[in-house]
């Protein structure tokens, strides 16, 4: 991490370029001084034609010659001199402008200007290669942040927020556009700059359902003022698959235990009852060897169920119609209408059996909460499925008027069901289907009216769920 003590200001070295109080530009000074040079040279000719007797008439147009030839020549001198300093001084301001495309021409080696020359042009070449290099690399920085899924924020050192990449604008729900600039407090952000790094939050505190997120803070200096650097990494998936991974070996060990146990249990209370002799006074003991055997019978059904998710199939990808696949789903239903609402068809790509399977556990849990709801007598049964384009997914809601959620933080956790007679799978069955195909399922209670809201996210583009090999 970068010091936060400023650096020292570096000490510029300036060259005088004389010491007259009066400066002259080089221009005029160095005609001044060719002017003084050319005296002794006229003051010659003066007297050199003196000396032979010429006439007034002869030294007057023989000095006016000498005169003008000396100015043309200092002329000529000056023009040799000022011009390539003016073409070094055009090329160096176009630098100063970060305009690396002028160059000196005509410039040889051996030679005062010459090397001067060389030297600028080498300096522009490598300035123009720098700043390519720079270009380049900002480019790829930006299409790094852009492909980037967790949010990455930078907050000056008043707290206005001054990057934010697409990541976060999806989490935050809010546009580049609109947040640059604006404080943290202006944007509900100001719990962010107070975490320490590695510490853990929840963005949506209302929500029991919200993504738990862990910050990864640095800072870094622009310009010479400390900035801070904000990166939230997602942590709720590999909690998940961790809890996952851990349901799947206590249900491996339980499954291996307990099947040991009921596989002689059924098989001697099956013995039995072949040989117990049909009298009246043992019915009861027969009785009680079919209720042994079929209980163990459905607790081994009920466990080779559990294993349902220890053998979830990795997802067969294939184009289908949305409008197809739910409609098959509706269809399966037959307990309640499913109300359909007319939305816009849209092709996914996905596994359509996984899919199938996750939506009918959905709808199937629906259909349970809308008709307690009915038996209750509070409102008729009612379920509603419609769908919506979100960026490159496909968000399908599955609405009921049941009496919503009372235990939300439980909702995902292998064998835990409020349903009699159910088995607490159908919603951990219907996450581990969405996550393998890079989607997620949420459920919610209504703002609008009673009930709950089931959300399954899907991709929409085959390019998501492409092998990165």
């Amino acid at each position: 991490m970068a010091s936060d003590e400023l650096p020292k200001p570096t000490l510029l070295k300036r060259v005088p370029l004389g010491h007259s109080r009066r400066r002259l530009n080089l221009e005029r000074h160095l005609r001044i001084w060719l002017y003084v040079m050319g005296i002794p040279m006229f003051a010659l000719s003066l007297y050199v034609l003196n000396e032979h007797g010429a006439s007034f008439q002869t030294m007057l147009i023989c000095a006016l010659s000498v005169i003008l030839f000396w100015a043309l020549a200092v002329s000529s001198i000056t023009e040799q001199i000022a011009h390539p300093l003016r073409t070094l001084t055009n090329v160096v301001s176009a630098l100063r402008e970060e305009d690396y495309s002028f160059r000196v021409r005509g410039g040889r080696r051996d030679d005062a200007f010459g090397d001067l020359a060389s030297e600028v042009n080498a300096l522009a070449g490598m300035l123009q290669s720098q700043r390519t290099g720079a270009l380049e690399a900002m480019a790829l920085l930006e299409r790094v942040m852009a492909a980037m899924e967790s949010p990455l924020l930078a907050f000056d050192l008043e707290g206005r927020l001054l990057m934010l990449n697409a990541g976060g604008e999806h989490v935050f729900g809010t546009s580049s556009e609109y947040a640059l600039g604006k404080s943290a407090e202006e944007l509900n952000l100001a719990h962010l700059l107070a975490t320490e790094d590695g510490e853990r939050v929840v963005l949506q505190q209302n929500d029991p359902q919200a993504d738990r997120w862990i910050v990864k803070r640095s800072s870094f200096r622009m310009r010479g003022v400390r900035h801070t650097l904000l990166m939230l990494s997602d942590v709720s998936k590999a909690l998940r698959e961790e809890e996952r991974v851990a349901w799947e070996r206590l249900i491996r060990v339980l499954g291996h235990e307990i099947n040991n146990s009921l596989t002689p249990i059924k098989s001697i209370a099956g013995s039995l009852r072949a040989r117990l002799v049909v009298t009246e006074s043992a019915s009861d003991f027969e009785r009680g060897l079919a209720v042994i055997e079929n209980r163990a019978e459905s607790l081994n059904r009920f466990l080779q169920a559990y294993r349902q998710l220890m053998k979830l199939p990795a997802p067969t990808l294939k184009p289908i119609s949305l409008v197809m696949l739910i409609s098959r789903v509706v269809h399966l239903e037959a307990r309640l209408p499913i109300t359909i609402l007319a939305s816009e068809d849209a092709v996914v790509f996905v596994d359509a059996d996984l899919i199938e399977q996750a939506l009918i556990n959905l709808v199937r849990n629906a259909v349970d909460a809308a008709l307690s709801s009915d038996e209750a007598g509070q409102a008729p049964s009612s379920v509603e499925l419609r769908w919506e384009r979100a960026g490159p997914d496909v968000i399908i809601f599955i609405l009921d008027n049941g009496l919503g959620l009372t235990n939300a933080e439980n909702l995902f956790v292998p064998f835990y069901t409020t349903k009699p007679g159910g088995t607490g799978i159908g919603l951990v069955l219907a996450q581990q289907i969405a996550e393998a195909h890079s989607g997620s399922v949420r459920l919610t209670n209504r703002t609008d009216s009673q009930g709950c809201i089931a959300e399954l996210r899907l991709a929409c583009g085959e390019d998501r769920h492409s092998d990165p090999n």
